[in-house]
């Protein structure tokens, strides 16, 4: 039994005549009936009652007849689905983010994209930007939207989506609090919520060297992964952070959110994204250049590798 002797037998039975089925297959009569006796044999027993007038399903034929008209229509939307993925419009992207990366961006590029491309379906996973290169690489995700600057030296493709700073964080009991900006300095002798180096090395790396270049190592008394983390603690009052500007629009009576007013241009934060230089997914083309034309980027992303991104690891840190 194959798909073409199942179309042949649905035509027949929506006809009720060989010679009108024949006309709708685009075939000869003879080779359908010849067809249709081999199908009765292969599943061994009659499916259609021939009459002087024309043929009437048996009760194993009515019996097949659902069944058969389910198969060709999933075969159709096989068909369908491996044409989409083939042309970018349908499938399967699977992309880990950070957490920071839902502050801003996935809203921006998320319900435009579903709006677009209705047919693919997108499996997002979070985790930290070295993981997520890391699958990138191994393919286990198509995509990453990850933290900039980037120190592991590894072959993915980033492209900067968006532009970002450090502010301070302080806990609205703070004195500080009350500042409408603050020099990073002024925070030296403060405790330090700071980021876990084990698992989120590179946001890590360049906090202690923007504390650095502003003359003082901080005292770190508490680190966590996410920044939602970290901002939870500082509402505890547990200490301060350097975080993100994105995450002013993390919503706290909490925490205050201070401009650092010695704000370095040599080290600027970014969200970027990640994808493999020989993947062969055409959905992540159709997502990068979507991500592109959603961030106004057409004309002056570029791709970069992670080791060309900036020259961080060298730099001494000191925890």
């Amino acid at each position: 039994m194959n798909l073409r002797q199942l179309k042949q037998f649905v035509a027949l039975a929506e006809t009720g005549n060989f010679h009108k089925a024949a006309e709708r297959m685009h075939m000869a009569q003879p080779p359908l009936s010849v067809s249709i006796r081999k199908l009765e044999e292969e599943l061994g027993a009659p499916l259609f009652l021939r009459t002087p007038t024309g043929v009437q399903l048996t009760a194993e034929g009515r019996a097949m007849l659902e069944d058969a008209r389910r198969t060709i229509h999933h075969a159709q939307q096989c068909r369908q689905a491996v044409a989409a993925t083939l042309h970018g419009e349908g499938g399967t992207l699977r992309i880990g983010i950070i957490g920071s990366a839902t502050y801003n961006l996935l809203p921006r590029l998320v319900p435009t994209f579903r709006q677009c491309y209705p047919k693919v379906d997108l499996e997002f996973s979070e985790s930290t930007t070295s993981k997520i290169l890391q699958d990138v690489e191994a393919h286990h995700l198509d995509l990453g939207l990850v933290r900039m600057p980037v120190l592991e030296s590894q072959s993915c493709l980033l492209t900067t989506l968006e532009e970002d700073e450090f502010i301070a964080a302080v806990p609205a009991s703070s004195p500080l609090a009350q500042l409408p900006r603050i020099a990073l300095a002024q925070l030296a002798d403060e405790p330090f919520i700071m980021y876990d180096k084990s698992k989120s090395p590179n946001l890590f790396a360049v906090a202690m060297m923007r504390c650095q270049q502003c003359g003082f190592t901080p005292r770190i008394t508490q680190q966590a992964m996410q920044v939602q983390t970290i901002l939870s603690l500082v509402e505890s009052g547990l200490g301060v952070a350097i975080v993100p500007s994105v995450a002013r629009r993390y919503i706290s009576r909490g925490v205050r959110f201070l401009s650092l007013s010695d704000t370095l241009q040599s080290l600027k934060l970014g969200i970027a994204l990640a994808r493999s230089p020989n993947h062969q997914n055409r959905l992540v083309e159709t997502f990068f250049r979507h991500a592109q034309s959603a961030c106004g980027l057409e004309h002056v992303a570029r791709d970069t590798d992670a080791a060309g991104a900036i020259a961080i690891a060298a730099s001494p840190l000191t925890p």
